[in-house]
C-alpha cells in the first residue's frame, strides 16, 4: 500500500475531531506531509464520498459522512483502487503440459489462497470504522480531540 493509505487514515481521523473544512496546507502541516501528495489522496477521498471539499478562503476538507459510516475499507478503496491485493498473471499457462482454456486465476492454488487471505483483509477492515478508531484513540489518549484542535487551530 501506499503511504498516502496512512495519510488519508490519519487525516480521517483528525477530521473526525472538527467542526468545520481544513486547508489541505494546514492538514498537511500537521504532519509535516507534502501538501500537493496528500492534496492527491484528499482529493481521491473526496471523490469516493468521503470528505467534502469547499472551496474560498473558509475553505477545505472535513468528514462528508459521519465517522460511523466511513469503514477503514473504504479510505483504503478510495486510495488504493478496488482491486485485489494480489494480481494473478497466470504464469502458469507458460509452465510445461495442456493450457487450452485453463482460467488459473481460479484454478491456481496460490491464487486462491492469496484471494482469501484479501477476503478476509477486506472483511476486517469494513467491520472498522473511524468511529472504532476514534474511540480506541480517545480511551488510549483522552487528549487526543483536544490536541488535535489547537494544533489545526494554530496552525491556520
Amino acid at each position: 500500500m501506499s503511504q498516502g493509505v496512512e495519510w488519508a487514515l490519519h487525516t480521517c481521523l483528525n477530521l473526525s475531531w472538527l467542526d468545520a473544512p481544513v486547508p489541505t496546507s494546514t492538514l498537511a502541516a500537521f504532519y509535516e506531509l507534502p501538501p500537493a501528495y496528500l492534496n492527491k489522496q484528499l482529493q481521491a477521498l473526496a471523490r469516493s464520498g468521503i470528505l467534502t471539499s469547499t472551496s474560498g478562503p473558509r475553505g477545505g476538507f472535513q468528514l462528508a459522512r459521519a465517522p460511523e459510516a466511513v469503514s477503514l475499507l473504504d479510505i483504503v478503496t478510495a486510495i488504493e483502487g478496488p482491486e485485489e491485493l494480489f494480481r494473478c498473471d497466470q504464469i502458469l499457462d507458460k509452465g510445461p503440459g495442456e493450457h487450452t482454456g485453463v482460467d488459473y486465476r481460479q484454478s491456481c492454488a496460490f491464487a486462491h489462497a492469496m484471494r482469501g487471505a484479501d477476503l478476509a483483509w477486506r472483511r476486517e477492515l469494513a467491520g472498522k470504522t473511524v468511529a472504532d478508531i476514534r474511540a480506541d484513540v480517545e480511551r488510549a489518549h483522552p487528549e487526543s480531540p483536544a490536541d488535535t484542535r489547537a494544533r489545526i487551530a494554530e496552525l491556520r
